[in-house]
């Protein structure tokens, strides 16, 4: 009889999710972006806050580079469609701010930053979005979730990514299309994609106790050229928030 992996065997899932394979035929093509705009690193994982009224004087967070999103009360898509000021800031960082050995040791300070931060992006550029887990407090797979695009799972890997050696080993031929990906335990998963949807486009850890702590963000990809390639005009009954 088959004997099962054991429930902490990070390799062996890493293994089958890197056999997997697209069609990549006429009918069903891998367009796979080869050319990047933008070279993006996040790091995501948890971390402790101070909180005055909590019990123990401190409460679970999370984080994509540090960066714990605030939710807004205005719709970011809404606020950005009618130039509302004050809602969201276009500043989220494409990379850690101050970069450290994300699956060794964790640092002694586990605060995050607050906000509620976009990353603007040009209606059809391209993307390469490396998506890095880290060691803090409790390392675990984080299955992350865009929303508005598919995209290609180029590579995935154990340990910190090494951009001048993993690169080298992305598929760019026949990668698999997705709008998920599962990022290994203390490890990292890259992605491509093509921003040709305009809009505020929610990416986020599909934990949703992590999402409520605010492992989550929103890139805002502009309008183009045209009505074809620009946000669709709200409902004449759209309630005003």
């Amino acid at each position: 009889m088959t004997t099962m992996p054991p429930v902490n065997a990070t390799w062996k899932t890493l293994v089958f999710a890197e056999s997997l394979r697209s069609l990549n035929s006429k009918q069903y093509p891998a367009n796979v972006p080869l050319t990047v705009d933008h070279s993006l690193l996040f790091t995501i994982g948890v971390g402790i806050d101070p909180c005055a009224t909590c019990s123990n004087g401190s409460r679970a967070v999370a984080a994509i580079n540090n960066i714990t999103f605030d939710m807004p009360t205005i719709a970011i898509l809404e606020a950005h469609y009618y130039g509302i000021k004050g809602v969201f800031t276009d500043d989220f960082p494409g990379k850690p701010l101050m970069p450290y050995d994300y699956t060794g040791v964790q640092p002694t300070n586990l605060q995050t930053m607050h906000g509620t931060r976009v990353y603007r992006l040009a209606y059809n550029s391209t993307v390469e979005l490396v998506i890095q887990g880290n060691s803090m407090l409790a390392p675990e797979s984080h299955p992350t979730h865009l929303h508005g695009f598919n995209f290609f799972a180029v590579g995935r890997g154990l340990g910190n990514f090494n951009p001048a050696k993993d690169r080298k080993k992305y598929n760019l031929v026949d990668p698999v299309e997705r709008n998920t990906i599962s990022v290994p335990t203390a490890g990292w998963a890259a992605i491509r994609f093509r921003a040709d949807n305009p809009g505020v486009w929610f990416f986020h850890c599909h934990l949703e106790v992590h999402t409520t702590w605010g492992l989550k963000m929103a890139f805002l990809v502009e309008n183009g050229k045209g009505p074809d390639e620009s946000v669709v005009p709200p409902p004449r009954d759209l309630p005003q928030c």
